[in-house]
């Protein structure tokens, strides 16, 4: 059996469901275990507390992990305490506990019975699945009209979703590992870049700091959705879907509104890099993320 912890927020949760379909699609027996909602010591960690935001998906199903198959799985073969950790040196196979240390482990897909911890944000993790995914997460229908409105608007135009994540990436805490990624000149050459090939295009914006983008863009080629607040923040990754195309922020959150797009003429752009420790690797990325368009800190398109 395959475990899949969940944890996070909206955007890491559908890449662990994502890869938890994926499994399923190749016929291996998986589940979720949603334990780390449940953990108020764990909770307490993290710098903005999460809640499990899947079940507000119409129709998502998936089977959950019990607490005694989590305890079967991880406790295979003896491999807890001082011993366990000097077996698991030893012989790092025999670990039923894998953890996500790269950008793509394609190794996963070859286990059986190993419990994986991680964010699994790779594009290519899933990208074959796609359309079923596209299926699968279907947002329940908002009540408030201005979402309607604007749906049927992104439909008839070049519309494009530009994300800017501000918040908790200002904190200390988050700056040095993801500030001075997604700069103005990030911006300003993924706008330029849509502009070329989308004549028109009327950008919307989205972020958690509309004051910043009712100051910093204005004109009648804007627009700022600002609505969607709290329990209904969501709807903003399913405005973001219903455009032509995307401009991702480094925030899984918007990878999932681009991912979401299913034109067949989707133009997705993202940064180089999702956070300040990665070496920018073109080739690999391009190989990773494919059909995605890259942009570095510095506005060059990779």
């Amino acid at each position: 059996m395959i475990i899949i912890k969940v944890m996070g927020g909206l955007g890491n949760q559908m890449q662990q469901y994502a890869l938890y379909e994926k499994f399923c699609f190749l016929g291996k027996e998986a589940r979720l275990d949603l334990s780390w909602f449940e953990d108020a010591a764990m909770q307490e960690k993290v710098f903005a507390k999460r809640g499990l935001e899947l079940l507000q998906f119409e129709n998502l199903h998936f089977e959950k992990a019990s607490g005694s198959e989590r305890a079967a799985l991880l406790g295979t073969g003896g491999l807890s305490g001082f011993l366990g950790k000097v077996k698991r040196k030893l012989n790092p196979a025999a670990d039923p506990h894998f953890f996500e240390t790269d950008m793509y482990h394609p190794e996963i897909f070859t286990f059986t019975d190993k419990y994986l911890e991680g964010h699994w944000a790779c594009e290519k993790y899933y990208h074959d699945i796609m359309p079923l995914l596209r299926e699968k997460i279907r947002f329940p229908q908002s009540r408030n009209p201005q979402n309607i409105d604007m749906a049927e608007r992104m439909e008839k135009e070049n519309s494009v979703s530009v994300h800017i994540r501000r918040g908790d990436y200002l904190d200390p805490e988050n700056a040095g590992m993801f500030g001075g990624i997604c700069t103005d000149a990030y911006y300003a050459a993924a706008m330029d870049y849509v502009r070329e090939c989308l004549p028109g295009a009327h950008f919307y914006l989205f972020s958690d700091d509309t004051a910043y983008l009712k100051e910093h863009f204005q004109g009648s080629e804007y627009t700022v959705v600002d609505w969607n607040r709290g329990a209904d923040s969501f709807y903003d990754c399913q405005l973001m879907s219903r455009c032509r195309a995307n401009i991702c922020a480094n925030s899984t959150f918007s990878f999932w509104g681009a991912r979401l797009n299913g034109r067949k003429d989707r133009l997705a752009i993202r940064p180089a890099k999702h956070k300040n420790s990665q070496t920018i690797d073109p080739e690999r990325m391009h190989e990773l993320w494919e059909g995605w368009v890259l942009i570095d800190e510095k506005g060059r398109v990779l």
